[in-house]
Parts: structure tokens; sequence; C-alpha cells
């Protein structure tokens, strides 16, 4: 069931929900993005709209399972945001600026029946069903450049999961790197990465990890990266790991390693997490270069054929993020964003993606 609805006139909030395969009426998942419509209000305006609007959603949609907030300046806002917050459950705020003229953005996952509970340091434990997730976020670390805090947080994720009974290879479905000024930090975080899943036996031949590598900044400009994750565990959980290779190539082929997707399986739902997606071919070459309706268009194809080898379509996306790298290029992909998928939550903010010829990238979670 889809449905889009108007708060009021300075706020937009874009609903999709899902229920129980068999079960009648029984709602078990919902993804709400918030965005804000008047661009003149000052940014403690515009959190006081999306805090309200937000408690509306929760306490229609039922337990925040993950809210992940966007904002245009961190350096003078998370702060702000931070001492607002009345949600216990796992949060990430990442300044990636919203692209249409605004200063904050949420997206937000709710499970009406869901159990969440704080673990830790940067650590949520939500259950439902004999399932558990472990979700990280927020993650920063204090070493030395970009290789030496990806190793250091991918090294605090494989302790903290290892203390719940967990490893990094076993469980983690998902992780986020949002990397400052990516086009000199990247080679960093991909060096560190590697480092890390050598140690963890983390191979082609095994599997890697989806992710989303992509810009990205906190309020602290010591903070290279910082990284979101998430772990699953329980009875009846099958992992799947999407190729693509029709269009798409392995990222190991140029150095990279994380999983073009994975389709979770478990005994009542299936969730399947697209990893960053651009407009690339099964070699590894960037399609379209300079033509940013061209390269969304590309960029869609590969992820209709990742969500089709998990055995879903579009109608089964619950939320969309889409990156941009030139904000001239907002309006010819927002028209394309809304044709294509008219009721599914999305957000575009400025986010330049690993390489400088791709000038946009999405990410989508589905449900079915």
């Amino acid at each position: 069931m889809l449905y889009s609805r108007y708060s009021d006139k300075k706020i937009y909030i874009l609903t999709s929900m899902w229920f129980a395969d068999g079960v009648e009426g029984r709602q078990i998942d919902s993804f709400s993005s918030l965005t804000i419509n008047d661009p003149y209000m000052t940014f403690d305006s515009q959190l006081d709209c999306l805090m309200l609007n937000l408690k509306e959603v929760t306490d229609s949609e039922g337990r925040p399972v993950f809210i992940r907030f966007f904002l245009s300046d961190p350096a003078n806002q998370a702060e702000t945001l931070r001492s607002r917050m009345q949600f216990d459950c796992p949060v990430s705020v990442i300044g990636q600026a919203p692209l249409n003229g605004t200063k904050i953005a949420a997206l937000v996952w709710c499970r009406p029946k869901a159990t969440v509970t704080c673990i830790g340091d940067r650590m949520h434990k939500v259950s439902e069903r004999g399932i558990d997730e472990y979700w990280y976020t927020c993650g920063v670390s204090d070493a030395e450049g970009s290789y030496s805090q990806t190793v250091s947080l991918l090294d605090d994720l494989g302790s903290k999961l290892s203390d719940n009974g967990l490893s990094l290879e076993d469980n983690c479905l998902r992780t986020w790197l949002f990397v400052q000024n990516i086009d000199v930090n990247y080679k960093g975080v991909v060096d560190g990465r590697n480092t890390v899943f050598d140690r963890h036996g983390l191979t082609r031949d095994t599997h890697f990890i989806a992710s989303t590598g992509i810009e990205g900044r906190t309020e602290n400009h010591a903070n290279k990266v910082m990284m979101d994750a998430v772990a699953v565990s329980g009875e009846g959980v099958n992992v799947r790991y999407l190729h693509g290779l029709s269009h798409l190539n392995r990222t190991s082929e140029y150095g990279v390693r994380f999983e073009r997707g994975s389709l979770v399986e478990l005994p009542d739902r299936r969730y399947v997490f697209i990893s960053g997606t651009a407009s690339i071919d099964n070699k590894g070459k960037i399609l379209f270069e300079g033509d940013i309706e061209k390269q969304t268009g590309r960029m869609i194809e590969n992820v209709k054929v990742l969500l089709n080898e998990a055995g879903c379509g579009f109608d089964k996306l619950g939320s969309i993020i889409v990156y941009l790298r030139d904000p001239a290029d907002y309006a010819v992909v927002k028209r394309i964003i809304e044709k294509r998928f008219p009721e599914c939550p999305y957000v575009i903010v400025q986010a330049p993606v690993c390489r400088p010829g791709w000038l946009v990238e999405m990410e989508c979670i589905a449900i079915f």
C-alpha cells in the first residue's frame, strides 16, 4: 500500500507501507520521507516543522527502527538537531544538503511491533519475531586520515558484533561510508576496507558486504569518514548476494570490495538492499559521461536488473536516496525520479560519487 500526503503547506511526507503475506491487516514495515517545502524558513523553524511531523509519522506508522537526517551545514546544525532528539532508535546524521534548497530532510523506517534496545555506544538492537538487527550509526574515529579511520571503524563494528555473538563476515548486511572530500579521501577508504576484509576472509570467492561509499560530512572537520552499518541474526535468515552481471561488473575488478546488493530472506518477508548504483556497464566503464539524463536512465536500469535478480521490481521499493555531484542537475533528476517512482519515498541530496565522471548515484531498499 502506498500513499502520500501533505501534513501542512510547509512539509511534504511520502510514505510506503507493506503488510505481512497471509496475515490480513498486519503492517510490518513503513518508510517515509520528510522534506521541507519552504526554503525561506530558518533552520530552527525547519527543524521544528520536521520534528513535529516526524512525531506524527511515528505515532501513526509505529515504532521507528532507523532514521537518517540530511543536513546542509552539520557544523552549525548537528548539535541543535541532537539536542532535540526524542527517538530511542538508531539515528544517522550526515551532512548532505537536500537539493530542494532547504536545510534538513529525513528518511524514517518504522515497524509497529519491533522492540528497540540501546546496547552500547553507537549500537541498537531491533528485535521482532525472533530476528535481531544490530544497527551501528554515526561511527567516527579519531585516527589520522581516511585509511586509518576506515580500519578503526570496521574494527570497532567487528568488535561490537563479536560482543553480541556475531561477526563482520557472517552477519553484516550493509554499510554506508560517508567520506569528506571523496575525490581526495576515497582511496584511503578503499584500501582500509580491503585491509580489514583480508583479515576477515572476505574475498570475491566468499562474499563482500553491500555498501554505499559517498561524499558526506560530520560537524567535525577531522572526521574524514563516518560509517553506518546493519547486521542481522536469527533462525531462518538467509542472505544472497546480487551481481547484475548483464549490466554491471564485479567491484573487485577495479580494486573495490562491496556487493552490488543483497537479498535478505526472513521467515515472513524479504528485504533487498541495493548498494550505491551509478551509470556503469559490465566492464566497469562509466556510461554517458557528461549527460545527466542518460546517466540517470542507465542508473535506474541497473537498479531494475538487481531488483529482478532478487525476485522483485520497482513496485516493491520502500525508499530511495539519490546522490548528485552538481546541484544544477537537480531539476532534471527530480523530474525523472518522480516520473519513474511517483509514490516511493525519496530524498535527493548533494553528494559527489566516488568517481568524478559519475554525475548521479542511487541506493534503495525493497521489501516483499
